[in-house]
């Protein structure tokens, strides 16, 4: 090492030192990181160190003004070629860079241990690379976007390994899993668990051989034993579903007519798919520190891992603190700023002044749960408790077991079932404190079948509505005048409807039955339950509600919320800037992205494929803006300025009927403004301009 290296290395290595004691950080960087594999002979460059040659790259060594610090190959003011850079919280990557961007082969690690060796694609793990985690776990095989996806190997720490396909993350096609204690399985696996067709081996010998359901034997299977006998049937953890025939072979001594199938699912329950270490922090997170260009006469530029930049003045908030006290007992919480980027030397949009571009897109602060909570003395108190008693009723009433192929009597609007719940209990229903009130399932059997087929637990189900704890009641954020309640875990909403609502739901239950079906991924809402409560007195008032899915349930902060139809009149929100927050529901015209998924995400979601999108979707999205001209404009112009994000999208809200109502709404709106334009218009006309916006607003990435 030359003495202007160690020189440089040291002034790094104080500036590092402070810039910890700042932030009250005690573990040194050179403690933490594992650098003995990592040397600057893979720096070799033939110009001067700091020399500029004009067009041509050259060897730099840069301590940057947060403590970062950057050696190897420099052009046009970014790292191109191979180069080093260390994070003052003891990340480090060595290896290709293009444009600004890790781009090529490298070698990310942190300051856990962990690291990653393979390709990278702007900023992501992508390719064919090895990722070691700091508990000893060992993945290689292929990557997208951050994400296993493709053929790879993960070796655990605790013996276990799987070889076979990977989506998204998790094991999804055919794979093999071993055990460390021998016992293996191989065949189709879905998100990560056994699903389809395989066949299990103990280390002792016996064998399942068949279809396979969350992790469990479900459907038509083989069980059998070294000596050659076997048992054949339907196996189901459902004791009244399981049935089957026990063949003993010539040799055994006695037939085992005895044998209890059950045991398989005792001994598979010890058999747990092991849960891989998750990143921390993925590398296109990570951003490079502000500098200045040794040529001079370069403006400032702040920029990401994946090369996104900011040119322009540089302002406060460029250097504004990581960090910050929240009250707690740590005294410190670090602020996610995945999309705390200023977009600078952009026109000021007159048109829509809300959304000044020229402001920074600020880290959205810890949100409070929203809604009110429904406690005595609510005035909608008696009303949660008649809904929770009547779940728990419905949700507990013996049936007999069905399959997926209901009758076509399922469906029939009369069939629903009124109970009766006096305060003082009856036969089939517990006392209570409310008042007496009646209640009513609509097609009961096919909302059980519909819960069995989105896999949703009864216990858990009736925990999360009908716990001990209450409800949350927030006000509607549209036209209808509906009101939504949201579970303690946020897991379902439960919406008022009216009767209209109702109708025109069930004589389209059979078609969304059997969508859902179908497509088991759909980004159609969830439907749980379809029921009525008839409250006392003269009046006989009927509330009708329906429980549903939420969308955004998620442990991240939620930055913003858009509610998109794909017209424009009237669809922007009535609020300034300062009085919207991360709870306000923004439209069409407050839009001033495109969304852009992977290629292979892509086209998954232009088909409604195999597999899941919307929820917790890493993806980028670009600025657009809009002419002062075109303030109507639905997609505005591209920008180049792009941002790391998570999404989660669906569709919701398809209840809507085009009747008398939204016709006659549709031509006195036509009259007075662009047809195109009005939110109420023909079914078939909505759906065409619904899927035409869509496919501007989200794009392939490339």
């Amino acid at each position: 090492m030359s003495k202007e290296h160690g020189g440089v290395l040291r002034a790094w290595e104080s500036t590092m030192r402070k810039t910890q004691a700042a932030k009250k950080r005690a573990n040194n960087i050179f403690g933490i990181t594992s650098m003995a594999n990592v040397t600057n002979n893979d720096l070799e460059d033939d110009t001067d160190k700091g020399v500029s040659i004009s067009g041509e790259a050259y060897f730099a060594e840069k301590i940057l003004p947060n403590g970062d610090y950057y050696t190897g190959q420099w052009y046009d003011n970014f790292p191109d070629g191979q180069g080093k850079y260390l994070w003052t919280d003891g990340c480090m990557y060595l290896g290709e860079w293009h444009k600004g961007k890790t781009m090529g082969k490298g070698r990310f690690s942190w300051p856990s241990g962990a690291s990653y060796e393979g390709e990278f694609k702007t900023g992501y793990m992508d390719g064919t690379g090895t990722y070691i985690g700091s508990n000893g776990d060992n993945y290689k095989g292929k990557w997208v976007m951050n994400m296993k996806h493709g053929h790879g190997i993960l070796n655990y720490s605790n013996g276990d390994c799987y070889d076979g396909e990977w989506r998204r993350g998790l094991q999804e096609g055919h794979g093999k899993y071993q055990w460390q204690n021998k016992n293996y399985y191989i065949g189709e696996w879905k998100n990560g668990v056994i699903f389809g067709k395989g066949i299990f081996v103990w280390s002792n010998g016996n064998t399942y051989d068949g279809y396979w359901e969350d992790g469990m034997p479900k459907g038509n299977g083989t069980y059998q034993w070294p000596d050659g006998s076997f048992y054949v049937g339907n196996w189901s953890k459902d004791p009244d579903e399981q049935n089957g025939t026990y063949y003993p072979s010539e040799s055994s001594l006695a037939a085992n007519l005895e044998w209890d199938p059950t045991t398989v699912y005792n001994e598979l329950a010890g058999c747990k798919i092991c849960v891989g270490e998750r990143v921390s922090i993925m590398p296109s997170q990570k951003r490079l520190a502000t500098w200045y260009s040794s040529k001079g006469g370069d403006k400032p530029r702040r920029m990401s891992v994946d090369g996104r930049v900011s040119v322009g003045v540089e302002r406060p908030l460029d250097k504004m603190s990581l960090w910050e006290n929240d009250g707690n007992s740590n005294g410190l919480r670090q602020v996610r700023r995945d999309l705390d980027c200023e977009l600078l030397g952009i026109p000021h949009n007159d048109a829509n002044p809300k959304f000044n571009l020229g402001l920074p897109l600020k880290a959205p602060k810890l949100e409070k749960r929203q809604g009110e909570t429904i406690s005595k003395g609510h005035r909608n108190y008696e009303l949660m408790l008649n809904l929770q008693l009547g779940i728990r009723h419905s949700v507990g009433r013996p049936a007999p077991a069905t399959s997926f192929d209901l009758k076509a009597s399922a469906f029939d609007p009369k069939d629903k079932i009124w109970t009766r719940f006096p305060r003082e209990g009856s036969k089939y229903t517990p006392p209570h404190q409310s008042y007496e009130f009646k209640w009513k399932d609509y097609c009961p059997v096919v909302f059980r079948t519909l819960r069995k087929l989105f896999k949703v637990d009864p216990a858990d189900y009736m925990i999360s509505i009908c716990g001990d704890n209450a409800l949350r009641e927030l006000s509607s954020p549209g036209k209808s005048g509906s009101f939504f309640y949201l579970t303690y875990d946020d897991r379902y909403m439960i919406k008022t409807m009216k009767k209209s609502e109702v109708k025109m739901f069930l004589r389209m239950l059979s078609a969304y039955y059997n969508h859902v079906r179908s497509f088991e991924n759909t980004l159609v809402i969830k439907y749980y339950g379809l029921h009525c409560v008839k409250l006392p007195g003269t009046t006989q008032k009927k509330v009708r509600f329906i429980i549903m899915g939420n969308l955004l349930r998620s442990d991240y902060t939620i930055h913003r919320r858009f509610d998109l139809k794909g017209s424009s009149l009237g669809r922007i929100t009535e609020k300034n800037e300062f009085e919207t927050d991360n709870t306000t529901i923004l439209k069409d015209l407050d839009l001033n992205f495109i969304f852009k998924l992977q290629k292979a995400w892509y086209q998954e979601f232009c088909w409604w494929a195999s597999v899941k999108l919307g929820s917790n979707m890493p993806a980028r999205v670009e600025r657009t803006i809009r002419k002062p001209e075109l303030e109507l404009q639905l997609v505005g112009e591209q920008t180049g300025e792009c941002y790391e994000v998570i999404m989660f999208f669906g569709i919701i809200d398809i209840l809507q009927d085009y009747d008398i109502t939204k016709k006659l709404e549709h031509a006195y709106k036509s009259i007075h403004y662009d047809p195109t334009s009005i939110s109420a218009v023909d079914p078939k006309q909505y759906s065409k301009r619904f899927r035409d916006f869509i496919f501007k607003v989200f794009a392939e990435d490339t």
